[in-house]
């Protein structure tokens, strides 16, 4: 896969001496990600910038050596981007579909990526699994059903951090009273990348406090 030069210097900045690990991630998304529908054939000329580079930069809000669950994995975007970017956090991926937990796994093997674990099922199973103080997500669902899938998976106090489009503030407001429902503190909208990249990708952050 080819990568334009702005594209490149982001991605050295971002992956730093794991480049080569991202570059072979962009080659399983390439090749084996499209052949088996995890993402459509017109997402290939965009797989860096608008895919693993705008998942990538997300990992600047994530805390030193956090512990992350991924919600819809799918196609490792978020959680395969962002555990290649940050190899002190660990990252659980939460995957129910076997066909996408397959490839995952043969290409975190292939990485060779220690801090990853998958779990097959949907979030609401995995709630009480795992001890995580992060949770991510992206194009899973309207925020108030996003909520109601990720926030439960903090049995402590933490963050979810869900990649969202230029509704992001409309979906707050319409999400609202669920996210103070389910122990949501504070919610805002804020942008990762914006020294990196031409279109900074958007971020709804909901710190919870149990």
């Amino acid at each position: 896969m080819e990568i334009g030069s702005k594209e490149l210097e982001a991605a050295r900045s971002i992956f730093g001496d794991r480049f080569t690990l991202a570059e072979r991630f962009v080659e399983h998304l390439a090749t084996s990600g499209i052949e088996r529908g995890l993402l459509g054939p017109r997402e290939l000329p965009r797989l860096w910038d608008r895919h693993v580079l705008n998942c990538a930069v997300v990992g600047e809000l994530i805390p030193a050596d956090a512990a992350v669950a991924d919600v819809g994995s799918g196609a490792g975007l978020p959680g395969l981007a962002l555990a290649i970017a940050r190899p002190d956090a660990s990252f659980v991926l939460i995957e129910p579909l076997e066909r996408r937990v397959n490839w995952l796994r043969e290409v975190t093997d292939d990485l060779g990526l220690t801090n990853v674990e998958i779990f097959r099922g949907r979030a609401e199973q995995a709630v009480g699994k795992f001890e995580v103080n992060v949770v991510t997500a992206r194009a899973v669902s309207a925020l108030s059903g996003l909520a109601t899938l990720t926030m439960p998976l903090l049995k402590r106090s933490g963050e979810v951090l869900a990649i969202k489009g230029r509704s992001a503030a409309e979906e707050v407001e319409k999400a609202a009273k669920v996210i103070r429902r389910l122990g949501g503190k504070s919610t805002s909208v804020e942008t990762a990348g914006s020294a990196l990249l031409d279109e900074p990708t958007t971020v709804v952050r909901i710190v919870v406090v149990r």
